[in-house]
């Protein structure tokens, strides 16, 4: 056993994905696009947009999908951790916001994360750190994004990856040693502004694309490493969504299988914070979990990268 590595246990996970979607063929008549030109370059056909929908009311529907999904009793719920770029506002929270609409009135830490793409990966270390404490019964992680409202529209490089969404996980603090986790998780300043939010997305694709390959394998090889564990232990790779080529570039430097990835982007695009536990449910969906280890990869502005290695 790795010595300083929190133990927690996997309660269970969930999604929510807004039923509208923008096809390729809708930002065709947009900008000058094709749906030939999106699918070959990022792997995206659709991604789902929230119509009269916050945030928070994604994220709730996430965190209740997870909840229902193992009749789980939210009560014991004392800790919210939200990794967002689109909140609802500035303050309170969106995790307050999400407190509220599940009706916890009990005392609850409840908090954003803004760590980019990286978020989700950035509060699972959070909520990992915080149930070692023993204050903690239980955490809610959610990543939950509307960056279809930060999206410029007129420009064709970036319009047609982002998408909404939110999705969310149970932990509870262990003493099994079989649910250790690792974490590794990093940033270095970007004063190049390469991936920028201001009003609108503002992305240089080609530095974006190739910080992206050398974070994600960097990321990869740095939590095996501290887990002690070869890739072969791996039972799924589920990396941010946010391009096909750049896991097609990762998978082959580091030979890799890509069917080891799993990969939902063709309905989803990028949907930031949101796109990881997105992914893990789906994983839920079609799989028995049940002593599955999962590795978990992800880049994002400022520059942030990270990963996780959890037992399910």
């Amino acid at each position: 056993m790795k010595a300083n590595q929190p133990m927690v246990k996997v309660i269970s996970s969930g999604k929510y994905a807004p039923s509208t979607l923008i096809t390729n063929e809708d930002l065709e008549r947009l900008v000058d696009t094709s749906d030939e030109w999106i699918v070959t370059r990022t792997g995206i056909k659709t991604r789902h947009r929230a119509v009269d929908e916050t945030t928070s009311d994604m994220a709730y529907k996430a965190a209740m999908e997870a909840i229902n999904r193992v009749n789980y009793d939210k009560d014991k719920i004392d800790l919210i951790i939200m990794a967002t770029i689109t909140g609802d506002q500035m303050t309170p929270a969106t995790a307050n916001f999400v407190q509220a609409k599940l009706g916890l009135n009990h005392e609850v830490m409840s908090f954003d994360i803004n760590a980019a793409c990286t978020g989700f990966v950035y509060a699972l270390e959070t909520a990992a750190s915080l149930l070692q404490t023993g204050r903690f019964r239980a955490a809610l992680v959610i990543g939950g994004e509307q960056l279809t409202k930060i999206v410029d529209y007129t420009d064709r490089n970036t319009c047609v990856l982002f998408g909404d969404g939110a999705g969310a996980m149970i932990l509870e603090p262990s003493t099994h040693e079989r649910n250790q986790a690792f974490f590794f998780n990093a940033a270095r300043g970007d004063t190049n502004n390469t991936l920028t939010v201001v009003n609108h997305i503002k992305m240089d694709g080609k530095r974006v694309y190739l910080f992206a390959i050398d974070a994600m394998e960097q990321a990869i090889r740095k939590v095996l490493e501290s887990s002690g564990l070869a890739i072969e232990d791996i039972d799924v790779i589920i990396p941010h969504q946010a391009n096909e080529r750049i896991i097609q570039s990762v998978s082959k430097s580091m030979g890799i299988p890509m069917d080891k990835f799993m990969l939902n982007l063709s309905e989803y695009g990028n949907t930031s914070a949101a796109s990881i536990p997105i992914t893990i449910a789906e994983y839920y969906d079609q799989n028995e979990v049940k002593n599955k280890k999962i590795l978990l990869v992800a880049f994002g502005g400022g520059f942030t990268w990270g990963s996780a290695i959890l037992q399910l």
